[in-house]
């Protein structure tokens, strides 16, 4: 006969079985809260490190290139004004468009191209913000170009278009100031220059301009700039005044031309 397989006698475990489950566990959990809590602190230490580079950055390179005009602790001297509250988003736009550094002295700064990278630009703008906080970089959706263009275009005839022109083309000021055609602004640029006000602008704050009609306005400017000119060549989209020009030269100047002409013949 085959022999019965013994059973275990009451099929109890082991008091130290239980301890030893509790231990592994303690030790499986306590591993992956330490590998958890280093990984977290070691991206926060790189984040600190990268923030605190990016303003390190940008105070070696306000204090080679603009100290000079705006002072050291950008008090502002007799060249240049103060820059405590301008933020990062004024700095943004007078060095994306070329506006600083000045090249020269005159009735406003002109647009030309940028001197410094996206990266050294936001490094200066970090080391400005850092100590002189003021307006800063709005949410992507002020951006997108996705609001009301038919709003947009009101409140823009409303509030700009008396210096910038209805088709956003620009135009003179006093003094030999202008103000610059919108043509080939940026989303991020149209916002600064209504919320910091640069040069002969005035500061358009949420009390007079909310941020969805500010998006409204640039999804104006922005349907502007892709849509071409249903009439065909604009005459630089100043109006009456090229308009009246293109009339007066080519139109009244063929009546002379034809007029001597036929006197010509009939002589």
């Amino acid at each position: 006969m085959a022999r019965e397989t013994p059973r275990r006698s009451n099929g109890r475990r082991s008091p130290w079985a239980a301890a030893a489950l509790i231990g592994i566990g303690l030790l499986i959990t306590g591993g992956v809260y330490a590998g958890a809590s280093a990984a977290v602190a070691a991206t926060t230490t790189e984040t600190t490190v990268a923030a605190a580079s990016t303003v390190e950055d940008g105070k070696r390179l306000f204090q080679a290139n603009c100290a000079t005009c705006h002072g050291l602790d950008v008090q502002g001297t007799a060249d240049g004004p103060s820059l405590y509250g301008v933020g990062e988003l004024a700095v943004h736009f007078q060095m994306s468009t070329g506006r600083m550094p000045l090249q020269m002295q005159g009735p406003q700064a002109p647009q030309k191209p940028a001197q410094f990278t996206d990266e050294q630009i936001a490094a200066v703008g970090a080391y400005i913000q850092s100590i002189a906080p003021g307006p800063t970089y709005p949410s992507d959706e002020v951006l997108d170009g996705k609001g009301s263009a038919a709003e947009g275009g009101e409140l823009f005839r409303i509030n700009c278009a008396m210096c910038h022109n209805v088709a956003g083309a620009g135009g003179a000021l006093t003094e030999g100031k202008y103000a610059p055609a919108l043509y080939n602004t940026t989303p991020l640029n149209m916002y600064a220059a209504m919320v910091t006000g640069p040069q002969n602008m005035p500061v358009f704050n949420d009390m007079t301009l909310t941020t969805e009609e500010k998006r409204d306005i640039i999804s104006y400017l922005l349907f502007l700039q892709d849509t071409q000119s249903p009439g065909g060549f604009t005459l630089g989209s100043l109006g009456p005044v090229s308009e009246g020009l293109f009339i007066w030269i080519f139109g009244i100047g063929s009546l002379i031309a034809i007029t001597v002409w036929i006197t010509a013949k009939s002589n």
